[in-house]
């Protein structure tokens, strides 16, 4: 902000962007600002190839964890037949002595 010894024009002229003039200076801006771009487009990709790193662990690991359930349930759904067999025949055995 100028003070009030500032004159209006130099107060003006502050406040506007200067932009080079000559072509070299503005190739100069430009190339600094690919340049910069790169720079922040390299480390986003390098970002991305980390979380495409994490979510094919997470992944991984989920695969696992659902072969082991689906395990589980089939060692479950084995030991439920069996009981449903043996409680049949239970339940024939008891009819027989039911007199």
């Amino acid at each position: 902000m100028p003070d009030a010894d500032t004159p209006p024009d130099l107060a003006i002229s502050a406040a506007v962007a200067v932009f080079p003039q000559r072509p070299e200076d503005r190739l100069r801006l430009a190339l600094r600002r690919l340049d910069a771009a790169i720079g922040e487009q390299s480390q986003a990709t390098a970002s991305l190839r980390d979380a495409i790193g994490d979510l094919s662990l997470t992944m991984s690991r989920l695969g696992e964890s659902v072969n082991g359930y689906r395990g589980a349930l089939d060692t479950t759904a084995a030991e439920i037949e069996r009981a449903l067999s043996a409680s049949r025949r239970l339940e024939t055995t008891a009819s027989r002595m039911v007199v």
